[in-house]
């Protein structure tokens, strides 16, 4: 891949005839309709939501430098930002005045109310470009390999760049806009930022039917490369729709660990499940002891068969020596072990007092009838007891 260097780009050229779509909150354009500014492999525009913006045009007025800019030059002629895009939108933002920065008083102040002085030192600035030209491969490699401007790529970024193309285009037109409307509704049910591919993310892994974090990715990659030429998204968007709809129908209250739900993998296994007793699942929403609250959903679906899925809070140490305290101060006095269970057996283990260490603490009640976890309801077994004890 060849690269040359220019240095006689001025901000002023840089913004003519800048176009920025804010339903989609990108720049289209600049340098007069030369240069594509958000080409489909581009993440979407973050620096607004981040208040790195306003750092870029202050870095102007202040004569910082702003780093370098990396073009690609297309056989057609035109150029397109392989690295500097939020840089140039927040630029060419200002340049249009649809942003604006805060002076030292804690004035907002636009492009039109710079000084005549500031304004033309903002325009005037020159900005050092990379202009680089080889094969798409060589392009998107580069890309690939990139990080520049202190914002890591988040990996759907990286594969939306290395697999662009209109299937691509046509899943971010869903999944990375920030003006659907069906948005809103999916943060309950979608964990991370919308414009940094998290939606997109999800719905693949969602259709790939692989959850385990390396299996996963080299699904979403294959399914990415093999679809990278459509030209619609209907089974993406079909299955997407099926789980959301899905989740809808089995789950009437809302909660905030929803969203942290591996939703694609209980869609597969209890798709045909019926819906559940809406009431149970407030009342272990209500259950202190319940460690991991976002299993509740796995739980209750498998017919609360898997108790360890909830993480049930143990009793604490202190809890744990109080009872141990108590139960051998009472065996001792009656000469029986201080195992309840092996005080009621008939072998050598009927007196025996064990050692705290060799004890673990059982609930009395068990926890899924009820049972609390707190000294009331603390008893301790001999390891090989509690092992043995039904209903975990």
């Amino acid at each position: 891949m060849e690269a040359r260097l220019v240095t006689d780009i001025t901000i002023r050229e840089l913004c003519e005839n800048f176009t920025y779509n804010k339903l989609e909150e990108k720049g289209i354009y600049g340098l007069n309709n030369k240069l594509i500014i958000q080409p489909e492999y581009q993440r979407n525009y973050i620096y607004e939501s981040e208040k790195k913006d306003v750092a870029v045009i202050e870095s102007i007025l202040k004569r910082y430098p702003i780093g370098l800019f990396y073009f690609n030059e297309r056989e057609d002629g035109m150029l397109e930002v392989l690295d500097g895009q939020q840089r140039i939108t927040s630029i060419g933002r200002f340049a249009i005045g649809k942003m604006e920065i805060i002076d030292e008083d804690g004035v907002p102040l636009d492009i039109d109310a710079l000084s005549d002085e500031d304004r033309e030192l903002f325009f005037s600035t020159k900005i050092l470009v990379y202009i680089c030209k080889g094969t798409r491969t060589d392009i998107r490699k580069w890309f690939e390999t990139i990080n520049i401007a202190g914002i890591k790529l988040e990996k759907q970024e990286l594969w939306n760049a290395v697999y662009s193309g209109p299937f691509v285009t046509e899943a971010k037109k869903v999944f990375s806009n920030s003006a659907n409307s069906n948005s809103q509704e999916w943060r309950c049910y979608i964990k991370g930022d919308l414009r940094r591919q998290a939606y997109l993310h999800t719905a693949l892994k969602w259709v790939c039917h692989s959850y385990r974090e390396k299996d996963g990715d080299l699904a979403v990659r294959k399914y990415m490369q093999t679809h990278r030429n459509d030209t619609n998204i209907k089974e993406l968007q079909d299955f997407f729709d099926a789980v959301i709809d899905w989740i809808e129908q089995h789950f009437d209250v809302v909660h905030d660990e929803m969203n942290d739900v591996n939703w694609g993998k209980l869609f597969d296994n209890y798709k045909e499940s019926p819906k559940p007793d809406q009431n149970r699942i407030e009342e272990l929403f209500n259950d202190p002891y319940i460690g991991v609250r976002k299993n509740i959903y796995e739980y209750v679906l498998n017919g609360e068969k898997e108790k360890s899925l909830l993480n049930i809070r143990v009793f604490k140490d202190d809890v744990k020596k109080v009872a141990y305290a108590r139960q051998t101060s009472e065996a001792k006095k009656q000469g029986t072990s201080n195992c309840p269970l092996c005080a009621c057996g008939d072998n050598n283990n009927k007196t025996r007092i064990w050692t705290f260490k060799e004890m673990d603490a059982d609930h009395v009640t068990a926890w899924s009838k009820g049972g609390a976890t707190d000294i009331r309801n603390c008893q301790m077994l001999c390891k090989t007891h509690n092992r043995a004890k039904g209903n975990r």
